[in-house]
């Protein structure tokens, strides 16, 4: 083999392992670092959209119900007691002749969107009833998502 041939196979080794160098780990700390950082400033405005999701989810929900409830107040002439409570909309309770239910879709009346069960009072403290859900917490009061959420402040925030 000539000494020209093996110069050229010596360089042409060195040019192919010059790309296989990597990554140091300063380099990959700060790159990790920069993630880190990223997903602190968008994470918690994520999980507030998801949280701010729920909160809607239930409003709607509770609308749902009230326009179950207004169909069945006009077939039976009165809402649902409250130990007949929201299932009167899905199941023909004892001593209404005129039920043309079931007033829910499902065959269930679904849970709140942190499965926590709706509650029904009737008659109600505003109105002929209320529709409560205790948020996130699933206990009365609270701030933020584990506000209750009520039938009574949307209709007011409806009208504001």
């Amino acid at each position: 083999m000539s000494k020209n041939s093996e110069d050229i196979r010596l360089r042409s080794e060195r040019v192919g392992r010059t790309g296989e160098q990597g990554f140091t780990l300063v380099e990959m700390l700060v790159v990790i670092t920069i993630i880190g950082l990223i997903m602190g400033l968008i994470g918690p405005r994520v999980l507030n959209y998801l949280s701010e999701s729920k909160v809607k989810a239930a409003k709607i929900q509770m609308q749902s119900f009230a326009s179950a409830l207004d169909l069945f107040n006009l077939d039976a002439g009165r809402y649902p007691s409250g130990s007949e409570g929201l299932a009167a909309l899905v199941r023909r309770t004892p001593g209404v002749a005129a039920w043309n239910g079931p007033y829910l879709k499902g065959g269930a009346v679904p849970n709140d969107p942190w499965n926590h069960p709706y509650i029904y009072r009737a008659p109600g403290e505003h109105s002929a009833f209320d529709i409560i859900s205790l948020g996130s917490d699933g206990q009365e009061g609270g701030s933020g998502t584990a506000a209750d959420v009520s039938l009574e402040k949307l209709t007011s925030a409806s009208n504001d």
